[in-house]
């Protein structure tokens, strides 16, 4: 038979039967979907956090409190040794190759007249901050030296902020209240975004010595160093480390890279893809399990058209390929309509939210619809070219 003539048959074959060729379809339209969708929403958050952590600043290292397997105190709690001190001793001896600067985290209520912003991130750092990590001031300006070093009650705040309390008036200049603190607002923030459904912009960074003396605390919660250049990281790293262990043990801090922390960034959400992936490989077998339920009902009602066709002299291999065709023919189209589907949402969801989608993952989801068809296509195909024409034909 020729190949024109396999696929006018089994087309007339799907068409005869549209319902249930559009409810087979579905199955796999839903699996193909999902795929895209879900890796597409993986790809985006990857690309997203990483742009984050990038846009900080290409030659940061991070020092953060404990190190990993180690550094733990009893009851799994991490013990934070890092102090103002040792960010004075990385200061003093690291100035001519980085920057340096230390960071406190709070979460305090803030509040304008009536109107409060609860579980606002209060950033107490340094007036050099934004040398370390980009902040980009859109209207008023950054606190200066000697506002630090004077403990001055002065603020920045983020677009969350500035939406909560104040809406349509103008921040600058006003006063705030910070766990019972006045600050007058003298910077406004750019806007950052959402990051694993953390709110960026619910932000007000403040003095660290404000910080320290409003909240009573001689720990930092980390210390920023900004390399001078980036092929400075490494040395800036290494005397870090001799530096610290001056005054600390190896298990009672961690010094990150951005490399690295881009490393274990990367491997987390490529985990998390492959996981959404996987998620949604299990609808597109579920479909394929319709495809070969559906093609073996329709061997059993063709039985008597499958023995008449042997009798004709229709050979065994044209029987099998009819049927696995019609199921590939299925998958396919089901496949097509799937990743047009997938295409289309994505873009819409990326509107509002982190989405990309990636070429492997529209050729990945093409290569599974058409690898359903034929793997659970073969069954029923095989089963129907292995009827005898006699006992097809004696069917009832």
């Amino acid at each position: 038979m020729k190949p024109y003539e396999l696929f006018l048959l089994s087309f007339n074959s799907l068409k005869s039967n549209k319902l249930r060729t559009g409810l087979t379809t579905l199955g796999v339209i839903i699996g193909v979907f999902a795929v895209i969708l879900l890796v597409s929403i993986g790809n985006g958050l990857q690309t997203y956090i990483t742009d984050q952590v990038s846009g900080l600043g290409s030659n940061l290292i991070f020092v953060i409190p404990g190190r990993t397997g180690g550094g733990r105190a009893a009851g799994g709690q991490q013990t934070n040794k890092l102090t103002f001190v040792h960010a004075k001793d990385l200061s003093s001896k690291l100035k001519e190759i980085a920057l340096v600067g230390p960071v406190i985290q709070k979460s305090a209520t803030v509040k304008y007249g009536n109107k409060s912003d609860k579980g606002t991130s209060i950033l107490g750092t340094g007036a050099n901050y934004p040398k370390i990590v980009k902040t980009v001031i859109t209207k008023g300006n950054y606190f200066t030296t000697a506002q630090e070093r004077s403990g001055a009650k002065v603020a920045l705040i983020g677009l969350t902020v500035q939406d909560s309390l104040f809406r349509n008036q103008e921040p600058l200049g006003k006063y705030i209240n910070i766990a019972g603190t006045r600050y007058i607002v003298i910077g406004l923030l750019e806007k950052k975004g959402s990051t694993f459904g953390i709110d960026q912009d619910n932000t007000v960074i403040i003095p660290i010595t404000a910080t320290q003396r409003q909240f009573g605390v001689t720990n930092v919660n980390s210390i920023y160093i900004s390399a001078l250049k980036p092929e400075l990281v490494p040395l800036v790293k290494k005397r870090a480390e001799v530096i610290l262990l001056k005054r600390l043990t190896e298990d009672d801090f961690t010094l990150q890279t951005q490399e690295q922390t881009l490393s274990t960034v990367s491997s987390i959400t490529g985990v998390l893809t492959i996981a959404l992936g996987g998620i949604a490989a299990i609808s597109l077998i579920v479909g394929g399990i319709g495809v070969m339920n559906i093609m073996l009902v329709s061997v059993t009602e063709r039985t008597k058209e499958i023995g008449l066709r042997k009798a004709l002299g229709a050979r065994r291999a044209d029987i099998l390929k009819q049927f696995l065709l019609e199921a590939v023919m299925l998958s396919l189209t089901g496949g097509i309509i799937g990743i047009a589907t997938g295409l289309g949402v994505s873009y819409i969801i990326s509107k509002f939210f982190v989405s990309e989608v990636t070429p492997w993952s529209v050729f990945l989801a093409f290569f599974f619809s058409v690898a359903v068809g034929i793997v659970f296509g073969i069954a029923p195909a095989l089963r129907a070219s292995r009827l005898s024409p006699i006992e097809a034909l004696r069917y009832e």
